[in-house]
Parts: C-alpha cells; structure tokens; sequence
C-alpha cells in the first residue's frame, strides 16, 4: 500500500492511498463468505454456496465492491497511523472507479488536531471567590434543613410572597374559555413566579375565598401568544410554620442528640463542600485562562457538527415543533439567527477546550487506569439515577465509551497542571489547592493524582 498526505488547511489533510490488487487476495474468501450469507442457490445451505457459483449469480463487480468495501477502512487505519495523525473527525471517502486486477485508489478527507502550543503555567494566575465565612454558610444549611421540616398552618389573613395558596383559574381570549389555563385546586406558592404572568401580583393580599382579576400573554396551546382575561379564585392560604433550632429538632432531623453536635456536624460538612466548590471554580478559572491564552487553529467541520448536535437536541426535547421552537425563542427576546450565533461561539469554545485538554494529556502522558474510569461511570450513574451496568450497556450501545474515557482523561491532565498555577482569592489571599490537585510524586503511578 501507498498513501500520502495532502494538508488543505491547518485542521484538515486528504490522504491519497493506493492498495495494489495483489494486497487483495486476502479479502476475497471474506468477501465470498459475507455474499454467501447473502445469497439463495439453490441444493446449498445459507453460507455453503461455492465461491465460483456466487460469482456467477452476483457477478464479479459485486465481489469486488464488496471487497473494496471491507478492506478501506483497515487501510485507512494503517495511512493514518504510518502518516501519525491525530485525527478528530470522521473521513470523508471518495472511491476511483474499481477496475478488475488494477490497484484501487481512495481519498480521505478528515480533521486533525491543530499543532497546539502550550504557555507556560506558572505564569498563569487566576482569581477566585474567597470561602465564605463557616457560620453564615452553616446558618444557611440550617435554614434550609428547617424548612424541609417546616409544617404549613392556614392562615385567616391575605397571602403574601411564601405562602402556600390553593387556587380556582379560569381564562379567557376574547370571550371563549381556555382549557388549557382553566383548572381547580391548584397548588401555587406566592412569589415563585411558577405559573402565568401576573398570577403572584395578583393573588398578593387575597384571603381564602377572594378573587381578583387580571391579564396575561399566553404561550402555549391553542391560544398561544394572544391576550387572556383571568380570573384567580383563592381556596386557602397557608403559612409555613418553622420547628425551633434545639435539641428536639436536632433528634428529629439528625442523628445526633444535641443541637450543638448537629452544628459541629454541619460545619464540618460545609467547610469541605465550600472548599470543594472552591476548588471547581480553580479549575475552570484555569480552563478559562488556558483558552484565552493560547491561539490556535479549530477545525470548522468539528464545530459544525457540535452546533448541529445542539440544535438537533433541541428541537427533539420539543418534537421537533417548528413553530414552538420559534415561540421559544420569540419568548427570549431572540432569533433563530442569534440562537445558531450563540451556539457556534459555544461549540467553537468547547472544541478549542477540548483540543487544549487533549494536548496538555499528550505532554503530560495522563493515563486514566481502569479503577478511575470505573469511579467515573459509577459517579455519572449515580448523577443519572441509573445502575451502574445499565449505564454502561447503555454507553457501549452508544458508542461512548471512547468519549467518556476521553473526558475523564482531559480533566485528569487539567488537574496534573493546577499546582502550577498563581491562585489568589478576591482578598488577595493565596489559596492552597494541594489538597484537592496534588501532582503524582516522581516514581508513583500518574494514575493517582486527586
């Protein structure tokens, strides 16, 4: 085989490859095999029909498209790994025409990574929020732990923002009733601004019983986009009612007997989801500053094709609803044009990040070992409320496992590189990363960094 490389851009390359017909011979009995499976002859079982007789039923440039369709993609494999490319994208194949016993010839257009130069990390520095101060984010989970056990008591006066009301709706559009935005006996609380414009203005300062009028913009169903006249019945109106933070609430919502030990407690567990917060936003801050400081290259095709993946994803969440999808963006103060500007600048970022990643992988020769890889589906099925296996079949049905090891090792190399980095808070103090991004000491396995 002979094969050649062609650059078109800074991204992109044609291989020229060239397969002597000799090189074919291999293929053929492979390719009468899979014909064979093909084929009805009669007096022969699926799979038994002599190699001559196939030939005569399909003919002889069936045999040969069929071998010329099995044996390209080993040989583009084999160009792409003599000419070292680091491909990013599927080929792009174009055939010559097949000529029985003369070589065979194809081109490959395809993505390759950009030639990528890296800055030097320990001039870069970024800047993140300090850790809050350990009581105000304690008294925050406190807080929110006592309305999870907060208990909701009816109320004689007008409902106000953080109540809990049950309402009768009834709409319409120039005279005709709106099923969609009638109902009964529905649960709203006062200010989550959950349901229809104007309904928590509305409601502010009604008792149970009253009612009051307004109107709103519809935007979906049948009379989506027009004017409606509302009318909002309240049925009751409920206060939540919060336990007191003692020892008795201490029992009920905990495992500790104390009000004092709940707090140590959560303490404990705040100051290290703070610091772990902290520590994420080190890295994207890193992240930022890497693509920000170094200028290259981004294959146009790779950026399309996440674009594509994007809108595609949309419009399925919708059914791909035209219309709604138009509704949806109209309802954003946006357009259709600007929506497909906003996601080429996002995809082109994503694709710069990922490139970026991949080559610090390359210099910093990060390997992901099995055990990380597994710790990674674990902690995703759990994300997803899925088991494990499941997450995994469903992966490999998908053909992902590629791309999830991919990214596993693209944040492992971000990690290896963040010690590396001036960090500094809003105060001006020097934050410690070590403890969440420590670089393998020399001799260990990469494989154990944190």
């Amino acid at each position: 085989m002979k094969s050649s490389v062609e650059q078109l851009t800074p991204t992109r390359v044609k291989l020229n490859v060239e397969i002597p017909f000799e090189e074919l011979s291999s293929e053929f009995e492979g390719a009468y095999a899979a014909l064979a499976q093909q084929v009805r002859i009669p007096g022969f079982r699926p799979g038994k029909a002599p190699a001559k007789l196939i030939e005569a039923r399909v003919g002889r440039d069936a045999v040969l498209a069929q071998v010329v369709n099995d044996v390209i993609p080993v040989k583009y494999s084999e160009a792409v790994e003599e000419a070292d490319l680091k491909v990013i994208s599927n080929p792009e194949i174009d055939v010559a025409e097949i000529v029985d016993g003369q070589p065979v010839k194809f081109t490959a257009e395809v993505d390759i990574r950009p030639e990528i130069k890296l800055p030097d990390y320990s001039k870069l520095a970024v800047k993140v929020d300090s850790v809050k101060e350990g009581d105000e984010a304690v008294d925050e989970q406190l807080e929110g732990l006592r309305e999870r056990f907060g208990t909701l008591k009816a109320v004689e006066r007008g409902a106000k923002d953080g109540d809990h009301v049950t309402l009768d709706l009834e709409a319409t559009v120039d005279g005709k009733p709106v099923p969609d935005a009638t109902t009964e006996g529905l649960t709203h609380e006062v200010g989550s601004g959950q349901l229809i414009d104007g309904l928590d203005e509305a409601v502010q300062g009604l008792k149970a019983g009253e009612q009051a009028d307004f109107s709103t913009k519809l935007v979906a169903g049948e009379f989506a986009d027009s004017d409606a006249n509302v009318t909002v019945k309240v049925g009751s109106v409920k206060e939540r009612e919060l336990p007191e933070l003692d020892d008795e609430f201490a029992q009920m919502a905990s495992e500790f007997d104390t009000m004092d030990e709940l707090r140590a407690a959560v303490g404990e567990q705040v100051g290290q989801s703070l610091k772990m917060e902290q520590a994420n936003a080190v890295r994207d801050q890193v992240l930022e500053e890497l693509i920000d400081k170094t200028d290259f290259p981004v294959p146009e095709g790779v950026v399309q094709e996440e674009v594509d993946g994007q809108i595609a994803q949309m419009m399925q969440s919708i059914g791909n609803d035209e219309a709604m999808f138009e509704r949806l963006l109209e309802a954003q103060g946006t357009t259709r044009e600007d929506f497909e500007k906003e996601a080429r600048e996002g995809a082109e970022r994503s694709v710069r990040a990922q490139l970026l990643l991949d080559a610090i992988a390359d210099e910093e020769k990060t390997e992901v070992s099995q055990e990380e890889l597994t710790q990674q589906i674990i902690f995703l099925s759990q994300r997803y409320g899925m088991a494990p296996q499941d997450f995994v079949n469903q992966l490999q049905q998908s053909g992902q496992i590629g791309a999830l090891y991919a990214d596993a090792r693209r944040n492992k190399a971000l990690s290896s590189i963040v010690t590396n980095v001036k960090v500094t808070d809003d105060k001006g103090k020097k934050v410690d990363v070590t403890e969440f991004f420590t670089p393998p000491q020399e001799g260990e396995d990469e494989g154990d960094d944190a």
